[in-house]
């Protein structure tokens, strides 16, 4: 067995779910929120960069900020549709988990309904070609989704360690009702909070689809081993998830 060939796919794998893994960690933790519609949220984003692909251009860059924007606009009707009617209310968390994976299964079906059953394959985003990497070829996919993935939770906690907005979001996820307080908007902070996870599961999405195949259905395999991840990892423990999604 090649095992420079199994750490290499490991390390990439781990790079994906630890983004999904990341996401689910950050709603727990700030809205208290167990959000079962990662899944569609990540098929909805993964056909969003496929259109862009099929008909605005083929180009990388365009098909990642299609897929990463997609999925934020899905993370934004999740909010609308479950964490805002909801959050006040009794039971929030079992209230929120049932709403939010109603929305999995209405949506997956929507997609299903609309794009039909046959599986869609996304155009590399990397390119052609391989390098090596300790003796063993890694394809630009591979490497890009390593980069991608890193680049992109880099900034995200870089953005909610210095900005207004995301000093907001930590204060949410250290203690939502000191926050609330002291004047912090649940509901605004609900938007932002799920505009950025479902950014991150668009990223996701995009990052596996070019390596493997887009369908309906596809995003809750994902959906389920980032919440494993974040679950051995700790909800709302950022460090704990990349250890988790490493192991």
């Amino acid at each position: 067995m090649d095992w420079s060939y199994v750490i290499i796919n490991a390390i990439v794998l781990a790079c994906i779910y630890g983004t999904l893994a990341i996401s689910v960690s950050i709603t727990w933790s700030s809205l208290g929120l167990i959000n079962m519609s990662f899944g569609f949220i990540f098929s909805f984003a993964g056909y969003g960069a496929w259109l862009a692909a099929q008909y605005i251009s083929p180009n990388g860059v365009v098909i990642l900020a299609s897929g990463v924007l997609t999925g934020a606009l899905g993370g934004v009707i999740v909010c609308a549709l479950a964490f805002i009617p909801l959050h006040d209310k009794p039971n929030f968390t079992i209230r929120g988990m049932i709403a939010t994976l109603a929305i999995s299964l209405f949506g997956t079906q929507a997609l299903l309904w609309y794009f039909g059953p046959r599986v869609k394959s996304i155009p590399p985003v990397f390119g052609y070609g391989s390098i090596k990497v300790f003796g063993s070829t890694m394809t630009y996919d591979k490497v890009g989704a390593v980069v991608a993935s890193i680049l992109m939770l880099t900034a995200v906690l870089l953005w909610m360690k210095s900005s207004r907005r995301g000093l907001e979001i930590r204060a949410m996820m250290q203690n939502p009702h000191a926050a609330a307080i002291v004047g912090i908007g649940v509901r605004r902070t609900g938007f932002s909070v799920m505009a950025i996870t479902g950014g991150l599961t668009g990223l996701a999405a995009v990052l596996l689809s070019q390596t493997y195949y887009l369908q309906a259905f596809g995003g809750i395999t994902p959906m389920i081993k980032g919440l494993s991840v974040a679950l051995c990892g700790g909800l709302g423990s950022v460090a704990g998830v990349v250890i988790a999604a490493g192991i």
